[in-house]
């Protein structure tokens, strides 16, 4: 059965329920929420999307995204997704959320009110390759120089919460972190 998504009004009250690809194909508002996991070093753990993913495959991301289920929290959300995608749970905690739209060449567009969370690991990955190609470290210093030289190899969604949020993400981790 396909997995469906939360239709949501632009103050997040839930407005139904429709299948993933339907939702995207229909460019629907729907919930969703992106991870962003940092160690002690101040740096960012990315994935690169698995070549299998219906959009956006191979290119680099934040740590971990995906939808809520109905009935299921933001930060529920994102401690199951990490343990699926990334093979780790960690706590984490909401910043902010935000909404956006965004076409991609299939077809398809992405049309969401992200909820944004932060949380601190130190350990290595134990990536789902189905999931995820591979990952790595940085700190945002540097993929904001490496997203301004190289932006058609990162998602979306990821270059507009650094352009957007930065400098939300950059003071929450350091508040993490501390």
């Amino acid at each position: 059965m396909e997995e469906k998504v939360i239709l949501v009004d632009e103050s997040d009250n839930k407005i139904g329920l429709m299948p993933k690809m339907e939702a995207h194909e229909k460019a629907q508002l729907h919930r969703a929420f992106s991870v962003f996991v940092f160690n002690d070093k101040n740096e960012l753990m990315l994935q690169q999307r698995a070549v299998s993913k219906y959009h956006s495959p191979l290119l680099w991301t934040n740590t971990c995204c995906s939808h809520q289920r109905d009935g299921e929290t933001s930060l529920e959300a994102g401690v199951r997704r990490l343990e699926e995608e990334m093979g780790f749970v960690c706590d984490i905690e909401e910043v902010f959320s935000f909404i956006y739209k965004a076409p991609f060449d299939n077809g398809l567009t992405e049309h969401e009110l992200d909820h944004v969370m932060i949380g601190k690991y130190n350990r290595l990955p134990i990536i789902n390759k189905e999931e995820v190609e591979a990952y790595k470290w940085m700190t945002l210093e540097k993929v904001k120089e490496d997203m301004a030289e190289n932006p058609n190899i990162y998602t979306a969604w990821f270059k507009i919460i650094f352009e957007k949020s930065y400098d939300k993400i950059a003071t929450h981790k350091i508040l993490v972190n501390a």
